[in-house]
């Protein structure tokens, strides 16, 4: 009996453990600090080495012009000399990309595809950023949204801006409340997009 009662006082004694909220905080910190832009960093590397390491440290993937495999490893980023790899497309799929990390997009020539697929911290302001792009206005080929929680209709509309637009995949956004007139302003702004709408 005594051994119980000491074991129980033991136990008492243990701190408690943090609690999810403690947990959710510190991974949005976390978070947070890998989406700082470094501007020094863009200067002495270039646009797309600096968008690389960005989005492969937030969980991210990119292709690169001329080559079929992407580019998982941050710690396997090719190197060579400056401006050699450009990339061609971005899989931001279960990434923690956010609304601050996009200045590391605006250097960015060559991006034909992006694929938004369970971005928790995606949301509107980040697509009306991506829209404001003048390079990827140009660039950009397809796109898709799929799964991100945060995205409205006011987000999805701002996408007329990019005027090469070719392909447009939405798929299970919660946020879309009026997918109709939505898809009307689309297809009105740019009349060559394929829209696929999945939203029921």
């Amino acid at each position: 009996m005594m051994l119980f009662e000491r074991l129980t006082r033991q136990a008492c004694r243990v701190p408690k453990l943090p609690s999810c909220d403690t947990y959710r905080h510190l991974w949005g910190w976390l978070n947070a600090i890998f989406n700082k832009v470094d501007h020094e960093r863009i200067q002495a590397v270039g646009p797309d080495r600096a968008a690389s390491e960005w989005l492969l440290r937030c969980g991210a993937h990119v292709r690169y012009q001329g080559l079929e495999k992407w580019q998982q490893d941050y710690n396997r980023l090719p190197t060579g000399p400056l401006g050699k790899y450009k990339i061609q497309a971005i899989d931001a799929t279960d990434s923690c990309i956010m609304y601050t990390g996009f200045d590391y997009l605006d250097g960015l020539e060559h991006v034909e595809e992006i694929k938004f697929c369970k971005c928790v911290y995606l949301q509107d302001e980040c697509l009306q950023r991506l829209s404001e792009i003048q390079n990827l206005q140009r660039s950009l080929l397809r796109l898709w949204i799929v799964s991100c929680g945060n995205i409205t209709d006011r987000g999805v509309v701002a996408l007329h801006k990019l005027s090469n637009l070719q392909y447009l995949s939405l798929s299970n956004l919660p946020g879309i409340q009026e997918s109709e007139a939505t898809a009307e302003i689309l297809r009105k702004s740019l009349p060559s997009l394929v829209l696929e709408l999945d939203l029921e």
